[in-house]
């Protein structure tokens, strides 16, 4: 049981208890659990396109763009609005975009009008870092091609579901690292044992 003085006090003129004892009534079973609801940053998609507007990347973590034909559509429409922009952010149908540009390709993370611009960018620098980190430094068209199973796996490092996991590029590099090592033994313990 809570001690008087830490109940939830009502605001003046709410609830007939309050004015009558002139100060806060010992909670009931409706005001004794008021939880919040959990608050997790997510985002909608996070896509790559090339300098010409076509899919390298793209995964959508929500029903907003069920069909791919949709999804390909929103994508042009983005890449239309912020192939020639010189800002960062974007907004369209109701979502924050916030975007970067490397060589040849356009990074792209999407979340909606409520979202947090600032916790869209740390997924979108973090995307970047990580993906120059596994790219050599060589953040292009040809090079994320030859290393796409690599970009899943820091997609998938930052992101699950929607969900921001991570926004450190060190500590996401250090996850596909490991599982890629621990993917190598798996391959090298199956190989001894055929």
């Amino acid at each position: 049981m809570q001690r008087p003085e830490a109940w939830p006090r009502p605001h003046p003129g709410e609830g007939a208890s309050a004015g009558q004892a002139g100060g806060a009534a010992p909670p009931t079973r409706a005001t004794e659990l008021r939880f919040q609801e959990p608050s997790l940053y997510t985002i909608k998609a996070v896509f790559i396109l090339d300098n010409d507007g076509r899919r390298l990347l793209a995964k959508y973590y929500d029903d907003t763009f069920p069909s791919m034909k949709e999804q390909m559509v929103f994508e042009k429409n983005v890449f239309n609005k912020t192939s020639r922009a010189e800002s960062e952010i974007a907004f369209l149908g109701g979502m924050t975009i916030v975007y970067k540009s490397s060589i040849d390709l356009l990074l792209y993370v999407v979340g909606s009008s409520s979202e947090n611009e600032l916790m869209l960018m740390s997924v979108l620098a973090c995307l970047f870092d990580s993906l120059s980190h596994i790219l050599r430094k060589n953040v292009e068209k040809r090079w994320l091609l030859e290393n796409m199973d690599g970009a899943f796996l820091v997609l998938d490092e930052i992101v699950d579901g929607g969900v921001i996991l991570e926004s450190d590029p060190q500590q996401v590099i250090q996850k596909v690292n490991f599982r890629v090592l621990q993917s190598a033994k798996e391959q090298i313990k199956w190989s001894l044992l055929k």
